[in-house]
C-alpha cells in the first residue's frame, strides 16, 4: 500500500520487499509510473511490483556486436528467472561451478553472476533431450539407483 500506479493507489498487501533506494532508482531509470504515497506508514511494497521492478533490472539489452555474433538471435530463448531461487541453492551453483565472486555478496548479485554463467554454458539440445529420455525411460538415476539399493538390503 506504499506505491502509487498511475496516482492510483495500489491495493495489494505490502509483502516483504522495502521500497530502497536501489529500487527508487530502477524505478526512476525505466520511467516507471510509480510514486510513493506519503501518508503511508511503512516503506514495504506488494510481490507484484517487487518482480515487476525485479524483471526490469535483469533484463539487461545485450550490444549489437553480441547480438550478431550469436548463431541463433532469432530464438526466443526462455528466461530463467534466478532472483526466485533460494540463496542456497544459489551459493550451491557457484560452488559447483567454482565461480569466483567476492566475499559478502548479496542475494540480487549472487543471481546476477549465476544468471550470466548459466547462458555461457553450451548446450546441444538434441543430445540433451535424448539423454534426458533415455534415463527418464531406463530409470537409471542416480537416486533411483540409491533408492532400489536401499529396498534390497
Amino acid at each position: 500500500m506504499l506505491l502509487l500506479e498511475d496516482n492510483k493507489r495500489c491495493v495489494r498487501p505490502a509483502g516483504n520487499a522495502s521500497y530502497n533506494k536501489k529500487i527508487q532508482k530502477t524505478v526512476q531509470q525505466r520511467h516507471l509510473k510509480l510514486n510513493i504515497e506519503h501518508s503511508a506508514r511503512h516503506i514495504y511494497i506488494c510481490d507484484y511490483h517487487k518482480n515487476m521492478i525485479q524483471n526490469l533490472r535483469t533484463k539487461r539489452k545485450r550490444k549489437e556486436s553480441e547480438m550478431d555474433d550469436s548463431p541463433d538471435n532469432d530464438m526466443d530463448l526462455p528466461e530463467i528467472d534466478f532472483f526466485q531461487m533460494p540463496v542456497n541453492t544459489l551459493r550451491r551453483y557457484k560452488r559447483h561451478y567454482k565461480l569466483q565472486t567476492r566475499p559478502g555478496m548479496n542475494k540480487a548479485q549472487l543471481a546476477d553472476t549465476v544468471a550470466r554463467h548459466f547462458r555461457t554454458i553450451p548446450v546441444v539440445e538434441k543430445e540433451a533431450t535424448t539423454f534426458f529420455i533415455y534415463m527418464a525411460k531406463n530409470f537409471k538415476s542416480r537416486f533411483d539407483t540409491k533408492h532400489n539399493m536401499d529396498l534390497n538390503s
